[in-house]
């Protein structure tokens, strides 16, 4: 590997989407050395970490709407972006600019150890963990209040894990998803989740099967840390409708709170709960640390404890958007980032509450590392669409559509057209709805929904 001569922000992201085609996963001493190498551009900041099957990125957006509802300065890094790379690092609600990208690129480029990669050798960051220390050093340039880390797989072995300290882990739904990685059960697949806890840190989780509760629960009390279990007791939908969501969130100290979502997606109620939860913890564990004068180093940092009423969870929870996810990209036509069994699940859940007067059509597409089969058996036996799309995506993990077909092919109930790209089943879509009352659904994996914001973003 040789090094480049790198000026410019295309040649930067050039390189970072370059990188899964030259470098293999490193350790998890790899990614904490090379972090040290960057200076522990995390050692100052107050991090709430983020793991799961589905639900991360919602939660990341709830934490981060309610926080800057109370005023305070928040740093957000997530993944996968849709359509702009720069998605993935948000600070002071702004994804940043192509200037701090191509500093923070260069930040990383010039601390490897380009003799030893000439020869061969060396560390060489993974896509994710390049992203990831690039994003530490924007965050420690911009001192926000707090930072908020998404996994990117798993957890125990995630690059952001590699973080010296963690206010907070919360842990949304576990699904069955990348098994070859993270193991064929949900306890095995918990355990890897479970890795973001870290002793005396308290973790917020999503209480949705004893399974997954006992790894959880057994990790924490390992780490003597507090574990806080949020089920379908901690919330209750009262209503669906005109694409919003009212329900009562069951507070520790208010008791039930009444909150309207900005969507219809039922699964965004257990997300935001999950969110108001782990707040809750949070100023519960500042007003601590500033009582404990032992504690020095917290209370140097701390400015006044998070003051978390009923009044800023409706603030910050109806300000929230999170795009990808049931967003309504165009007049009666929805992007869902439903990428699994289980998404797909929860995706449909929402759609049948919907209240939809008309026919539906789902436009499909998956990468080949899902259990598309089961996905699409679900959706089938929903009996929710009455036409249904298949699409080839532009990536090269993509189903083809042939393959598609042929697992359709024992479902005579339901017709699939056949499209050789996104852009072109979109606008095939759109045409033949014409002044029929049909909502069109698009799902079934997250770039799929990037690849329908980038052809509208584009013009069709």
């Amino acid at each position: 590997m040789k090094r480049r001569q790198i000026t410019t922000y295309d040649q930067a992201v050039e390189y970072i989407m370059d990188i899964p085609r030259f470098t293999s996963k490193n350790t998890m001493e790899d990614t904490r050395e090379f972090l040290h190498r960057l200076g522990d551009p995390d050692a100052g900041l107050r991090i709430l970490h983020v793991a799961g099957t589905n639900g991360k990125g919602s939660v990341c957006a709830y934490l981060r709407s309610v926080l800057e509802a109370a005023g305070r300065r928040v740093a957000v890094f997530t993944s996968p972006h849709l359509v702009d790379v720069r998605e993935r690092f948000v600070t002071d609600g702004k994804m940043i600019g192509r200037e701090v990208f191509l500093w923070a690129f260069l930040q990383v480029y010039d601390r490897l150890d380009w003799r030893t990669l000439e020869a061969g050798e060396g560390y060489h960051p993974t896509f994710f963990e390049y992203l990831f220390f690039m994003a530490m050093l924007i965050f420690a340039q911009a001192g926000p209040d707090y930072c908020i880390l998404e996994t990117g797989l798993g957890g125990r072995l995630d690059a952001t894990n590699a973080v010296a300290r963690k206010e907070m882990a919360v842990i949304t739904r576990i699904g069955l998803d990348h098994v070859e990685y993270l193991g064929h059960t949900l306890a095995a697949i918990a355990g890897e989740k479970a890795g973001i806890i870290r002793a005396g840190v308290p973790v917020v989780y999503a209480d949705t099967c004893r399974e997954v509760g006992q790894v959880i629960h057994s990790r924490a009390r390992h780490l003597s840390a507090n574990a806080y279990p949020v089920s379908r007791n901690d919330y209750r939908i009262s209503k669906i409708s005109n694409k919003n969501i009212a329900f009562s969130y069951i507070s520790r100290y208010y008791g039930s709170v009444s909150l309207t979502l900005p969507t219809f997606a039922g699964y965004q109620a257990e997300n935001c709960s999950l969110a108001l939860r782990a707040l809750e913890v949070l100023a519960e564990r500042e007003k601590q640390e500033m009582a404990d004068s032992a504690d020095a180093w917290a209370c140097a940092r701390a400015k006044a404890p998070l003051q978390f009423t009923p009044e800023l969870m409706e603030r910050g929870v109806s300000a929230c958007f999170w795009p990808g996810r049931m967003e309504e990209v165009l007049p009666e036509v929805f992007v869902d980032g439903a990428h699994n069994e289980d998404g797909v699940r929860a995706f449909l859940e929402a759609v049948a509450e919907d209240g939809h007067v008309g026919s539906r059509h789902l436009l499909f597409a998956v990468v080949a590392d899902k259990d598309y089969t089961a996905m699409l058996r679900r959706i089938v036996d929903s009996s929710l669409f009455d036409r249904l799309s298949i699409a080839h995506l532009n990536n090269k993990r993509a189903v083809g559509p042939d393959r598609l077909k042929r697992v359709l092919a024992d479902t005579p109930a339901i017709l699939a057209a056949q499209y050789d790209s996104v852009s072109e089943a979109l606008q095939a879509m759109l045409a033949y709805r014409g002044a029929e009352p049909e909502r069109i659904y698009i799902a079934g994996s997250l770039y799929l929904v990037g690849e329908v914001k980038a052809v509208l973003q584009d013009g069709i």
